[in-house]
């Protein structure tokens, strides 16, 4: 080996990586959205150029590019067919103009309707039972997508499911994130193709733009049948969902099944994201005539990394802001931004009893230390911690007083308010907001109350941890 070229060599490599890495710092100070994650991404491409640079180009950028062009061309290409799939839920009847859901129709792409039925289904057993019991039921079609697919015992179950309406002659749509799935074997998707299931990833990095952005995921999980029955919320599919991976024994999570004009506007989010990963419009005929099924008025609210608002922080801040009485939020990530600090500092000092409830035991380590580093600006008389000591809590829920409540994929993190594809309903309605406060007073129950003390008490190596995950905080 000639070491005499090495040493030649390696100033030269040296001194490519900090050009390119100043290159990329500058880029990360006009960009980046957050100011806490500008500093972070310049101290570090700064400092450490061989480390930060090709961790810059895979988690750097905030924007998913081609999204809006790739959906625009397509939709133009097929006679505007979605907006066409979008023109009769306007006949739905929307909600009155003094209803507080009123003031959210900005930040979705969906108007708010007042004949929707929305039912808590708790936890993995009842909320696949009444996915399965609806795929069943399909007479035409069932749009399906989730974050993680697994092929274990619940994705075997769901594949066989969807085998024997595809046999039926059902028309099938089944999405997976590319990042979430990555671990899904070729025979789990080859046996579905086969019997005429149209089944693809959704690519994250689909573009030049996206090539080695593996940082943006769709979080979305979607169920639709026929158009007149939708679900969405926490679950993935796979048996840890069921409670069954002893890691982490008991699995506590939430969906809701919807039915009403809400559900065409759920249906449209995914056909979104099926023209992305198709890059064509379906072959199939979608209803798009919505009919009342009860009295509830909600909102669809997707959000991601395409919008030019950060919308799902939007959502989060102003259901803080609206708050009178009372706050409760259940999410297994808490990695808050400084404006859902801000909202609930403000919440607090005028009186707002807030409830939080994070997991005791985590699954994601990094996050999950990052989350102690934000109860000393929360360490307030009205905010209360909660950590969830009876398996694992997965549901990302919000209430919000005595009558609006938000369910679904988002968890209170910069993830989901940055960079995941997410979805949600938001209902304003006083006997559904009842049953998610029952649901969620059993829920605390089972959770030990938690505060600053339960980091000043531990160790050093353990503060350490907490204030390194801080660092990341903007970025996680």
């Amino acid at each position: 080996m000639d070491y005499d070229l090495i040493t030649k060599i390696l100033p030269i490599f040296y001194m490519i990586f900090h050009f390119f890495s100043l290159v990329a710092a500058i880029h990360a100070g006009l960009t980046v959205r957050t100011s806490q994650g500008a500093v972070a991404w310049t101290i570090s491409l700064i400092a450490f150029p061989p480390l930060a640079l090709p961790l810059y180009l895979v988690m750097g950028r905030n924007k998913f590019g081609g999204y809006i062009e790739n959906l625009r061309e397509i939709n133009q290409k097929n006679h505007n067919s979605l907006l066409k799939l979008l023109a009769p839920i306007s006949e739905s009847k929307t909600v009155s103009p003094s209803n507080k859901i009123q003031s959210f129709t900005n930040l979705s792409d969906f108007a708010p309707f007042g004949t929707n039925d929305i039912k808590l289904l708790i936890n993995g057993e009842k909320t696949f039972n009444s996915i399965f019991k609806a795929i069943k039921s399909a007479k035409v079609y069932i749009l399906i997508q989730f974050f993680i697919v697994r092929n274990d015992n619940l994705g075997n179950k769901l594949k066989q499911e969807l085998i024997n309406k595809a046999k039926q002659g059902i028309k099938i749509l089944f999405l997976y994130d590319e990042v979430g799935s990555r671990n899904l074997d070729y025979f789990y998707t080859n046996e579905m193709q086969k019997q005429g299931i149209e089944i693809l990833p959704f690519w994250t990095t689909q573009g030049i733009r996206n090539r080695f952005q593996i940082n943006f995921r769709n979080h979305r999980k979607i169920v639709v049948i026929d158009g007149n029955t939708a679900f969405i919320g926490g679950h993935n599919v796979g048996d840890e969902y069921l409670g069954k991976n002893p890691k982490f024994g008991n699995w506590r999570d939430t969906h809701v099944r919807i039915k009403g004009p809400c559900v065409q506007s759920v249906q449209a989010v995914f056909i979104e994201d099926w023209y992305w990963s198709s890059r064509k419009k379906p072959d199939i005929k979608l209803k798009s005539k919505p009919y009342p099924a009860g009295n509830m008025s909600s909102i669809v609210i997707p959000s991601g990394p395409v919008s030019e608002l950060p919308i799902c922080s939007l959502l989060f801040t102003q259901l803080i802001n609206m708050a009178k009485k009372r706050i409760w939020i259940a999410s297994p990530y808490f990695v808050p931004n400084p404006a859902m600090i801000t909202a609930l500092q403000l919440a607090a000092l005028r009186g707002v009893q807030i409830s939080i409830m994070l997991p005791l035991r985590p699954d994601h380590l990094l996050v999950y230390f990052a989350s102690f580093s934000f109860l000393d600006q929360l360490s307030l008389p009205n905010i209360k911690f909660f950590r969830y000591k009876a398996g694992f809590m997965h549901q990302k829920v919000v209430l919000i007083d005595n009558d609006l409540a938000l369910i679904g994929t988002a968890n209170a993190d910069n993830r989901s308010f940055y960079l995941n594809f997410e979805i949600g309903i938001l209902v304003q309605n006083a006997d559904f907001a009842k049953d998610v406060e029952k649901m969620l007073e059993l829920d605390f129950k089972n959770c030990q109350e938690s505060g600053i003390e339960d980091y000043e008490n531990k160790p050093w190596i353990f503060k350490l941890c907490v204030r390194l995950s801080h660092l990341f905080a903007p970025i996680i």
